[in-house]
């Protein structure tokens, strides 16, 4: 039995078309910041990349000559055709993200890298957990509200399902900081992150549940000097496609020198 998809496509494109009248950009511009100071690190010229986003904008002319496509099931990429990929800010919003990683590696020519950022479980916890609570008081039931974002450990594993070698994945938070729910909601809309789930409620949420979570907020998570804080947390995904010039790991059982021998120390046995 085939799995219903965890979002709702058209209206997140609905709300993306929607947000694009008057953008909210500042957290995919601390994405793209990150990545920036990422690339710096690395020692490697980049001549044939591509970025995949929502806001291309926000990416374009960072990387002289990158091709950019919006997000798609299908990615318009051709076999080993670039030599570094950024998927930014998308991921948490796709129904098979490993595939979206499996098409990602192909498309790069050995040895090219993968870049993915987006956002991680903890983003949204306060917002989350203030709806579920008014919800729950004001109608008696639950509804999803915010996408199940991601653990950092799961997503690590997708690299290595993807096939990518060198796989890291790490993680970073930003507090923003909001007059009330209702501004940071507002905000939310303005970023096209507003709720496209498959299984939301199709009517409008009551405005009684709106406001008791706008309530319940700013009692469980008030900001330093007044107002709220919210958590952004961003999850960046590093893998590389393979090849035979990259570090191998060891066999086990194939050193050829002890650990403490290396370190400059006493082995100490211990006893049965």
């Amino acid at each position: 039995m085939e799995m219903p998809a965890l979002t709702d496509h058209a209206a997140l494109a609905r709300n993306r078309a929607r947000a694009a009248r008057a953008p909210v950009t500042f957290l995919h511009e601390a994405a793209r910041d990150d990545l920036e100071d990422r690339l710096s690190m690395v020692n490697r010229d980049f001549t044939q990349p591509a970025v995949v986003s929502p806001l291309p904008e926000v990416w374009d002319g960072w990387l002289p000559g990158a091709v950019h496509v919006g997000p798609a099931a299908v990615l318009p990429f051709e076999a080993e055709a670039h030599d570094l990929i950024i998927h930014a800010m998308d991921l948490h919003w796709a129904d098979d993200p490993v595939g979206q990683l499996i098409q990602c590696r192909r498309a790069l020519k050995p040895d090219g890298l993968f870049l993915g950022i987006l956002f991680g479980g903890r983003s949204l916890q306060e917002l989350r957990a203030a709806l579920a609570r008014a919800e729950s008081e004001v109608t008696g039931g639950l509804s999803p509200r915010v996408a199940p974002m991601a653990e950092i450990r799961d997503l690590g594993a997708l690299l290595q399902r993807a096939g990518f070698a060198l796989p890291v994945a790490d993680s970073f938070a930003l507090t923003v900081r909001y007059a009330t729910a209702l501004h940071l909601m507002r905000d939310l809309r303005g970023m096209g992150e507003a709720n496209a789930l498959t299984g939301r409620l199709r009517r409008p949420t009551r405005r009684s549940v709106i406001l008791r979570a706008a309530e319940i907020y700013a009692e469980a998570a008030p900001g330093p000097g007044g107002g709220i804080a919210a958590t952004a947390e961003f999850v960046v995904l590093t893998g590389w496609a393979p090849d035979a010039s990259q570090p191998q790991p060891l066999r086990p059982g194939s050193a050829t020198r002890r650990l403490a021998e290396a370190l400059g120390t006493e082995e100490t046995r211990i006893e049965d």
